[in-house]
């Protein structure tokens, strides 16, 4: 039987790498970025004599037929109605293409009359979608990121560290089309709405939780109203960040 090579950088959370060899896997930790582990993937493939393949989610054809299902079920789940945002965070962009492809289609199909603003929510540390769609746009949140992607400090949203996402053009003319925008967060925005969440029982890791710091500074800002639906989209636990929330907290393992 063949067992699957996962590659991760060697700062990822033991939490997630454990679960990984628990299930047989053999995984390789790689030194520095997300970027390099992808770059590291991709040279992998055909190795031990083509036995290895690369196989991104990322790069599947049919994987985004898999996340715009997050879409119908929020369409479902809302009374069979489009929500007025959608906050995603963000790293590759899956699920902003998903509720691109799934909203599109259900207004195709006369059963939502408009579709929702979609939001990409991105660590400033590491947000070149969320800055390409602010370039768009014409507009400037003042922020200032680093000169390159995730360094010399990496984000703590360590799920959204991706530095070179493949679908990058098309996420950010999915945001156009949809009449929202972007948010860059700061680190320390990103720690205190994990903390925010945890203490209304909605234990997340940092990775998702700058989706709830994204739509204070959108609420603040006027751009959501109070009247309007808003769906915060929350896509991982706070039990695979352990280390990260500890540190926010300021605790000692």
């Amino acid at each position: 039987m063949r067992t699957a090579l996962p590659q991760a950088p060697a700062s990822t959370a033991a939490a997630k790498t454990v679960q990984m060899a628990a299930h047989g896997a053999r995984v390789e930790l790689v030194p520095g970025s997300r970027q390099a582990t992808a770059e590291a993937a991709m040279a992998a493939h055909g190795r031990g004599g083509s036995q290895l393949f690369y196989s991104s989610h990322n790069w599947h054809p049919f994987f985004l037929q898999g996340t715009k299902t997050l879409a119908y079920e929020l369409w479902e789940d809302l009374g069979f109605r489009s929500p007025d945002h959608v906050i995603i965070p963000t790293g590759a962009g899956s699920n902003v293409l998903g509720c691109d492809i799934g909203f599109s289609e259900l207004l195709s199909a006369g059963q939502v009359n408009r579709l929702p603003r979609l939001w990409c929510v991105q660590p400033l540390a590491c947000s070149p979608i969320a800055t390409a769609v602010q370039t768009a746009q014409g507009v400037t949140d003042g922020k200032l990121p680093p000169e390159e992607w995730n360094t010399p400090t990496p984000t703590i949203a360590e799920g959204t560290a991706i530095s070179s996402p493949v679908r990058l053009a098309e996420c950010v003319s999915a945001v156009l089309r949809s009449g929202g925008g972007a948010v860059r967060v700061e680190e320390g925005a990103i720690g205190q709405a994990t903390l925010e969440l945890a203490r209304l029982g909605l234990y997340t890791e940092p990775t998702c939780a700058q989706a709830m710091a994204a739509y204070r500074e959108l609420a603040d800002a006027g751009a959501i109203r109070a009247d309007e639906l808003t769906v915060v989209v929350l896509t991982s636990t706070g039990v695979k960040a352990t280390p990260r929330i500890a540190d926010i907290l300021g605790a000692r393992l």
